[in-house]
């Protein structure tokens, strides 16, 4: 199994003919600072290790996750990344985000903490199995 490290495909044969297609995640990442990209990657893996099937976009000027209506959202800011899964996921998940900023369906996570990959996934599991649109 190769996967092109430009479009992270996977194929049977190595180094396999195919068109790069860039998403507007991509250009979403590549347009931030140096210090923030890495930080948008790992929060964008944990999302679509969840939802394959998820379309990216950009909604709201902030990269998506959609399958038929959004799913959750994210963004970069200046000191933290945002999630944006919707209120009732902020509800949900309350017991867990204790330590973290939240607001109405919003939750921070810090450059300067270590992100909660595994929890944001679960978010983003839970805001698709349960239709949660925003």
């Amino acid at each position: 199994m190769w996967q092109c490290p430009k479009c992270e495909r996977k194929f049977e044969t190595d180094h396999e003919d195919h068109n790069c297609v860039e998403t507007p995640i991509d250009a979403y990442i590549a347009a931030q600072s140096e210090k923030v990209r890495p930080y948008l990657s790992q929060v964008r893996d944990a999302i679509r290790n969840v939802l394959p099937g998820a379309q990216e976009r950009i909604s709201w000027r902030m990269p998506t996750y959609w399958q038929g209506h959004n799913i959750i959202h994210f963004a970069a800011h200046k000191n933290h990344i945002g999630l944006y899964p919707g209120p009732e996921a902020i509800v949900h998940f309350s017991e867990r985000l204790k330590e973290h900023k939240t607001s109405k369906g919003a939750i921070q996570f810090p450059y300067n903490e270590k992100i909660p990959l595994e929890l944001i996934g679960e978010i983003a599991e839970w805001c698709y199995e349960t239709g949660n649109h925003h």
